[in-house]
């Protein structure tokens, strides 16, 4: 017995002792992460001076959750812009835009403007001491005077009414193909014509011309269910006694009732 004894205890003294000679946890290897023996750390593990996420390789001087600046963006390859026109060159644009709820004539209308339908389809009314530089064409179609449109226009220089607040007049001509011939005199400086029309039920179409010749622009305004209105303007240059010739049109109807386009006036600066 006392044999088995002293075996027992030689045992746990070898165990013990090959026990100690071991890794720790806390060795001087320094690897408290159960990194196996031998093995380097990951690139950019956390806490490892690396990256502090998934984003990409580590950047240095970087704080938790920052991203490398953008790079710088690559110059423009799009051809340059066309140069100015030069000094009295011909110049044609059009574009549209929503009318403001009321348009000050006297103020818009600095060199001449025009006024339709105050007092009926044949009534206009004009800048007093204007220019004269807008003229009324005609147009195909019986004018029709109304009083309902959404904007208003006022003035405070005209002949024959001197004066007018919140106008909501205008003239409109039913049918495919009616409408309204306007003409612009050319001054040979750069102008700006304002045109405040609309449609009803219909497809407009202004189409602008020089009667020098060369480009035309058209520009459309359609709704088939109501009534749309818009700010026309028009930006242009002719030598004196060259006109811009404005159209505006009927190109389509949407009902058997009078689809129309409708004039309210112009305005030239």
């Amino acid at each position: 017995m006392e044999g088995v004894a002293v075996l027992t205890c030689l045992v746990a003294l070898v165990t013990y002792l090959v026990t100690r000679s071991g890794p720790d946890a806390g060795d001087a290897t320094g690897r408290g992460d159960n990194v196996p023996a031998g093995a380097a750390r990951p690139t950019g593990f956390p806490g490892a001076g690396g990256r502090t996420d998934d984003a990409g390789p580590a950047t240095p001087g970087l704080r938790p959750r920052q991203r490398p600046p953008s790079p710088e963006p690559t110059p423009s390859t799009s051809p340059p812009a066309r140069p100015p026109a030069s000094p009295g060159e011909p110049v044609l644009s059009v574009s549209r835009a929503e009318v403001p709820a009321e348009v000050d004539l006297t103020a818009v209308g600095t060199r001449d403007w025009m006024h339709w339908g105050l007092n009926g389809g044949t009534s206009t009314v004009r800048k007093r001491s204007g220019s004269g530089e807008i003229v009324d064409g005609g147009g195909a179609g019986r004018r029709v005077g109304w009083d309902g449109n959404q904007e208003v226009v006022s003035w405070r220089d005209g002949t024959s009414q001197r004066s007018a607040s919140g106008s909501p007049n205008g003239v409109y001509t039913c049918g495919a193909g009616n409408g309204f011939h306007l003409a612009v005199a050319g001054s040979g400086e750069l102008r700006t014509v304002q045109i405040y029309a609309g449609t009803w039920m219909a497809r407009g179409r202004l189409d602008a011309r020089l009667s020098t010749g060369g480009p035309a622009r058209t520009v459309r305004l359609e709704d088939p269910y109501t009534s749309q209105s818009a700010q026309f303007t028009v930006r242009f240059r002719l030598p004196k006694g060259a006109r811009l010739v404005l159209t505006w049109t009927v190109e389509k109807v949407f009902t058997e009732h009078c689809g129309n386009v409708g004039l309210q006036a112009v305005a030239l600066r």
